[in-house]
């Protein structure tokens, strides 16, 4: 893995959502939503920046799912499953993106 910033905002994005599973105080989830939104507008202007449009919408759409303004009530566990959902996939991505640059 090269530590490049893209690389290091998804691995970070993914440990702040497994770091959600456990049980916190409710203004802890109001900033990891907030820095989630931050965390996926940057990276889909880095996939802008490569012309890679589906993966744009894909981070977009995240940042949409997981902004703190109008929150979407999936409940408890039905957000467990998408954070570790989502964690697997960044991480996923930034170990299959090195293989096939390799």
């Amino acid at each position: 893995m090269k530590p490049t910033t893209e690389n290091l905002t998804k691995i970070g994005l993914a440990s702040m959502m497994l770091i959600c599973l456990c049980q916190l105080p409710y203004g802890s989830y109001q900033l990891f939503r907030f820095l989630f939104v931050v965390g996926f507008a940057i990276l889909a202007y880095y996939e802008y920046e490569k012309k890679n449009i589906p993966m744009v919408i894909v981070y977009m759409g995240l940042a949409v799912l997981f902004q703190p303004l109008a929150k979407i009530p999936l409940g408890r566990q039905l957000w467990m499953v998408v954070d570790v959902t989502v964690a697997v996939g960044l991480v996923l991505s930034v170990f299959i993106k090195k293989i096939k640059s390799d």
